[in-house]
């Protein structure tokens, strides 16, 4: 070329090296070639557009499935695609052979592949010497290491029989490739079909169930545990002559037949079978052999995994209770959530137990773990709280008694070998005619109530310790009224916990779930699920999930009143927040309980000082009655919401009441400057909008009054 003159095209330089260029879009399926590479594949030199089935028709059968498994492989490692492919003239005879060179690129969004390469022509050396032996054996080594390994791959993501067979079913071998797959079992003396793969339905029937004893190949292979190649039709007839009428009706030309061997043990057999003659060359038989082996691997975990499904779904159907027929005037709602990995059926439970009195009990609990054992120890004491409470006990004797029976069961046997375990429970008996709950607590999370406005708030109750540790523990009972619109949440920590959160973090976050749903109970307990895990795949009686954190076992139940949307639809809720607290003289640390649930009561109020103000009043009440009766205190805080007079903030009013059975009434002191009391009716006198004492019959209350400012103006 001489100095000064324009250089030449790539696609002059490449057609002076006799390599042509060409594109494959697999979405589009089409293939376009310049000059030199259809010239390359038998055509006329010139640039053309080619279909899929008018590119494949110039390739040798065997090689075009051949280059699936290289494109694959490729794209995994990303690497260059190389494949040695014979192209075929009209007659069938081979013209020629070339090297395709491509860089192949997978588009996920179009679930595609697209390649741009090279073809370029290789002279084949003489068969019979060494450079003959070596370029065969290079490319097929290169294409079985390709293909095994996305075979490998493709089997061991595999999670059941059917996955399992429609990979094998798929499978493309370097240079043979079956167009017949059938994988058989055995049971008993008998032969099965587990699956099969280019038969029509019902082609496989005269196989199915076959004697083990009988002339065929696959009953040989599992009876010895050896392989049978079968080359040629004539090969087939003269070994197996009384089963070869059964398989010549297929037309198919080479048979092989493989064990299916696991740890020593031959489950099955698997056929391929070629609708052209295979030689079953020791490279061939290689490849089917650790195909065979992948199969076998993979269908053993299938079948354990569908085994641990069916048991996990056994264990669930008998250890969860479905909610039955409804109960007038209550609805119901419940989710369980097993942890991922194992059986998936851990120690949470929930449960709702007819009770002889007309009354129904609510049980939610949490055995410590995640294993069998945990799993084992929940049925049993669900069990033995059923029948605790079936006998007649109230709330606080069944806990005591499922304690009692818990640590009994758990501590029994050699000390250094016991598997001491506990467990966190609440029992809840509740009166669907008046809404009326008796709660005994082990060591659970306090229940949550809705309120008719929408006000969420935790329950403060009574507890003791969790079940197992003391068979002694007493556990106290706490009484308060479900009032109409409102609902009941109980659950395990798991719901609270999970995702890296905390007590108090995760009880924000269900809080939002709670507050902000206006629609009916299951679809509030499927959003309280999907706030911690996302969609949830398991209702009452639906499958498991399959990936948790911890276990999760959520009760939901809701008194409907003429404003309540629980039933469906939203609908207008009444204003009203009232809770019932009480504080016996024996659990001072419980005036802090009743500090929070009234800062919680008044959690939108629009002045934090009064909010400070009636904490300080409670306080201070609570404490006086402990302090100077001898009975229990009852703390009653009702908030009335106005909105629909004027629709104003500003219009609400706190109202506390604390009854006690002393007749001794409150009388005004003067403390002097050192004095530690003396001072509760000088802070109602200055802090409360209105306050007096109520005689009772049998005691008195002591009632204070906070009407809510209005809302401070904004300001530019």
């Amino acid at each position: 070329m001489r100095t000064g003159e324009p250089l030449p095209s790539v696609e002059d330089v490449l057609a002076a090296l006799a390599t042509g260029l060409w594109h494959w879009d697999t979405a589009a399926g089409l293939v376009t070639v310049d000059a030199e590479a259809a010239r390359l594949l038998g055509l006329p030199a010139e640039p053309v557009t080619l279909t899929e089935a008018q590119t494949r028709a110039r390739l040798h059968p065997v090689d075009w499935n051949e280059i699936t498994g290289v494109v694959r492989l490729a794209v995994a490692e990303s690497t260059l695609a190389e494949v040695r492919i014979r192209i075929m003239d009209g007659d069938g005879s081979v013209l020629r052979v070339v090297r395709s060179r491509s860089k192949p690129s997978f588009d996920p969004d179009r679930q595609a592949y697209e390649l741009i390469g090279t073809l370029q022509e290789v002279t084949e050396p003489t068969p019979g010497t060494a450079a003959a032996r070596s370029a065969v054996t290079g490319d097929w080594r290169r294409s079985r290491e390709a293909f095994l390994l996305d075979a490998g791959r493709a089997l061991a993501e595999a999670r059941s029989t059917a996955e399992v067979l429609r990979v094998v079913g798929g499978l493309s071998m370097p240079g043979f490739t079956p167009d017949g797959l059938v994988v058989f079992g055995a049971e008993g003396d008998r032969l099965t079909i587990t699956g099969q793969h280019g038969h029509q339905p019902g082609d496989m029937n005269p196989f199915s169930h076959m004697p083990l004893d009988t002339d065929y190949p696959a009953t040989e292979v599992v009876r010895t545990g050896r392989a049978v190649y079968l080359s040629s039709p004539e090969e087939y007839k003269e070994r197996y002559p009384v089963t070869w009428p059964l398989a010549q009706v297929f037309g198919r030309r080479s048979w092989a037949f493989l064990p299916l061997t696991v740890a020593g043990r031959t489950m099955g057999a698997w056929m391929a079978a070629f609708t052209y003659p295979v030689a079953f060359t020791p490279d061939e038989r290689a490849v089917l052999t650790t195909v065979a082996r992948m199969l076998a691997q993979a269908l053993t975990r299938a079948g354990a995994a569908e085994t641990a499904r069916e048991l996990t779904d056994g264990l669930q159907r008998s250890m969860l209770p479905s909610l039955g027929p409804g109960i007038p005037g209550i609805q119901v709602a419940a989710r369980y959530i097993p942890t991922g990995g194992g059986l998936q059926v851990g120690g949470d439970w929930y449960d709702m137990i007819p009770l002889p009195s007309g009354r129904f009990a609510l049980v939610i609990g949490d055995v410590q773990g995640h294993d069998v054992r945990a799993a084992g120890l929940m049925g049993q004491l669900r069990i033995a709280l059923r029948a605790y409470a079936a006998e007649g006990h109230r709330p606080d004797a069944v806990l005591s008694r499922a304690s009692r029976f818990l640590h009994g069961i758990t501590a029994s046997g050699d000390d250094t070998l016991a598997d001491l375990r506990f467990a966190t429970c609440l029992y809840a008996e509740a009166d669907p005619t008046t809404g009326r709950l008796e709660i005994a607590r082990a060591g659970h999370p306090d229940p949550v109530i809705r309120m008719a406005d929408g006000t969420v708030m935790t329950r403060p109750t009574a507890g003791g310790l969790p079940l197992g540790i003391d068979p002694d523990a007493d556990y106290p009972t706490t009484r308060f009224t479900l009032e109409p619109d409102e609902t009941l949440m109980l659950c395990t920590d798991g719901l609270i916990e999970t995702g890296g959160h905390d007590m108090e973090s995760g009880w924000r976050r269900l809080r939002a779930t709670l507050e902000g749903h206006q629609d009916d109970l299951e679809s509030l307990a499927d959003a309280l699920v999907q706030a911690v895990h996302g969609p949830s795949s398991h209702h009452t009686t639906g499958p498991l999930a399959d990936r948790r954190e911890d276990d999760i076992a959520l009760l939901l139940l809701c008194r409907p009143g003429e404003g309540c949307g629980c039933g469906g639809g939203v609908t207008q809720r009444r204003a009203v927040r009232r809770t019932l607290l009480s504080v016996a003289q024996d659990e001072p640390d419980r005036i802090a309980e009743a500090r929070q649930h009234v800062r919680d009561l008044l959690h939108d109020w629009n002045s934090s000082e009064q909010v400070d103000s009636a904490v300080l009043l409670v306080s201070e009440m609570v404490t006086n009655v402990l302090v100077h009766t001898d009975a229990d205190a009852l703390l009653l805080a009702e908030v009335l919401l106005l909105a629909e007079v004027t629709g104003e903030e500003g219009v609400r009013r706190l109202r506390v009441e604390v009854f006690d059975t002393g007749d001794d009434l409150p009388h005004r002191r003067r403390p002097g400057e050192l004095a530690s009391s003396g001072r509760g009716l000088i802070l109602i006198e200055l802090l409360a909008d209105a306050w007096g004492v109520d005689p009772r019959g049998e005691g008195k209350s002591i009632w204070f009054e906070l009407c809510e400012p209005a809302p401070a103006p904004d300001r530019p």
